[in-house]
């Protein structure tokens, strides 16, 4: 369901692909991630998705005006999980209120996994 914005010079229309979208590059830009995860439903398997098709991590859920958004990402190893989970947090409320003018009630991040260097 897209957010409806009216204003004197009429409607503005936010599909929740573009909220997506949004969080999706936001979360990235956080210190800590490796970047968005897709589940593999069949064999329960989470894979690192391509920029392109970081969306496919993201859930945007869109009820009575109140926005969450379920954000599914691979961690760096060594790096506080918590620390990192709240920047996130706090990057995409930022960027999607600064970007769309809304307002995030909740952005949950789910870590599916972490990932090691060597």
């Amino acid at each position: 369901m897209a957010v409806r914005i009216e204003n004197e010079q009429g409607t503005i229309i936010i599909d929740p692909e573009v909220i997506s979208t949004i969080a999706g590059y936001s979360a990235l830009k956080s210190y800590g991630i490796v970047g968005m995860a897709s589940k593999n439903t069949k064999e329960g398997i989470f894979e690192l998705l391509k920029l392109d098709f970081i969306s496919k991590g993201i859930v945007v859920n869109i009820e009575d005006d109140i926005i969450t958004i379920d954000l599914n990402v691979i961690l760096e190893y060594g790096m506080q999980i918590e620390v990192v989970a709240q920047n996130i947090v706090d990057n995409v409320k930022y960027n999607i209120k600064n970007l769309t003018g809304l307002e995030v009630e909740h952005v949950n991040v789910i870590v599916q996994g972490v990932r090691i260097d060597q």
